[in-house]
């Protein structure tokens, strides 16, 4: 298990390694004048070309990218002052290092994260394994078409319903905010509250779905059913034989759902006005704020590939077949 971890790991590292090169000859290398979006408008040729300086343009290619590489490592030296590691460069709108304002968006995105996780795989896991054991019945077919109504909306839709009737008609709730977890608890539940259960209706829907069609696919199964002709009881094969195989491909879509939704709910926190890494993100490119722009998509990368790695060890787990390859 040690070796599959390390392999998985070194994997990672040179994976993020080569989105780090590609990110930066996509963005830096590209033929573009970066300084001039960092000056502004009515910039002065000695202001520019201090700027291209400070922002070491003006060196070769293969110096900027050293530079940009080992400062994520080692961090890196600005005209006002420096960059501790991981250090993923400075904005050029803000003048703020761009790890600090990632760092100062995350808890937001975080809370959103695992708020909605637990919502959804606890309805949505239980919606689907409970019509798989109901097959057929009043039970199936509710959780069934539920979800196949909740799969249709989208956060863009049924954010603003949410908002029109519990914030702006009613008044019975405030408009969503942020408090940290640590100040006030409940503060942060409430303030989150909304968000979390319209991110977490899109996506209870798509795992009830998945759920059942998984655990319908393991009770047709020959073990199973040779658990079943043995005289076991249904619910003991469906929880000792059935539930853990149905685990594997719920496994891998949750694994890709944390990351992306870590690397930045995007659709949510414009939906709700949140400044989170989503937001940050959209802010980075009208902006034109390139630094800060590289600077997300490495962090969404990373988070990424830590996924797939958990992922590929929980199979180890589930999946004996896995372990011993």
């Amino acid at each position: 298990m040690l070796q599959f971890i390390f392999r998985r790991s070194v994997g990672a590292v040179v994976t993020l390694f080569l989105i780090g090169a590609a990110t930066f000859f996509l963005f830096v290398a590209a033929p573009s004048d970066y300084a001039s979006l960092a000056c502004g408008k009515d910039c002065s040729p000695a202001r520019l070309e201090d700027i291209r300086h400070a922002l070491g343009l003006d060196q070769p290619i293969a110096t900027q990218f050293w530079d940009f590489m080992s400062g994520i490592v080692a961090g890196r030296d600005f005209p006002d002052g420096h960059c501790s590691a991981p250090c993923l460069g400075q904005s050029f709108y803000s003048g703020d290092y761009v790890w600090d304002t990632i760092m100062d968006r995350f808890p937001l995105t975080l809370s959103l994260t695992i708020g909605s996780i637990f919502v959804f795989l606890f309805i949505g896991l239980g919606a689907g394994m409970l019509a798989a054991y109901k097959r057929g019945s009043v039970t199936d077919k509710v959780a069934t078409g539920a979800s196949m109504v909740l799969s249709s909306f989208q956060i863009y839709f049924l954010g603003p319903i949410v908002l029109t009737i519990f914030v702006y008609s009613t008044g019975w709730m405030e408009d969503p905010k942020y408090v940290p977890f640590t100040e006030d608890p409940a503060g942060w539940l409430v303030g989150l509250s909304l968000p979390m259960i319209v991110m977490a209706t899109i996506f209870t829907a798509q795992y009830t779905r998945m759920a059942r069609a998984s655990m319908i696919e393991q009770l047709a199964e020959e073990h199973v059913r040779t658990a079943r002709a043995k005289g076991m009881s249904k619910k003991y094969v469906f929880f000792r034989y059935a539930w853990r195989g149905s685990l594997i491909p719920i496994v891998t879509v949750l694994g890709i759902d944390i990351s992306a939704l870590l690397g930045g709910g995007v659709v949510t926190e414009l939906t709700f006005s949140l400044q989170g890494i989503g937001r940050l993100a959209v802010d980075g490119a009208v902006n034109k704020d390139l630094p800060l722009t590289m600077g997300v998509m490495l962090f969404g990368a990373f988070f990424i590939l830590i996924l797939n790695i958990l992922v590929d060890i929980v199979y180890a787990y589930v999946d004996p077949r896995v372990r011993l390859s």
